[in-house]
């Protein structure tokens, strides 16, 4: 299976927001890098972008649906 970066953040929250509502979307989010994460200050951030990748087949529809109001 093919996978398509569709998100980038060095913020560990905002990704697991932006995954969250994918999959509550129906679609098939994976959390990739997220072991590159430190904690500095109030929150976790990570050292390197933290990325969402959907299938393939599902991208175009994953990123319409995340620029959606």
């Amino acid at each position: 299976m093919d996978l398509v970066v569709i998100f980038k953040s060095s913020n560990l929250n905002d990704a697991g927001l932006v995954r969250a509502r994918l999959e509550a979307a129906g679609f098939h989010p994976v959390l990739a890098n997220e072991y590159t994460a430190n904690v500095f200050g109030s929150g976790p951030y990570s050292i390197a972008p933290v990325h969402i990748q959907v299938p393939a087949e599902e991208a175009e529809d994953a990123r319409e649906f995340l620029a959606a109001p």
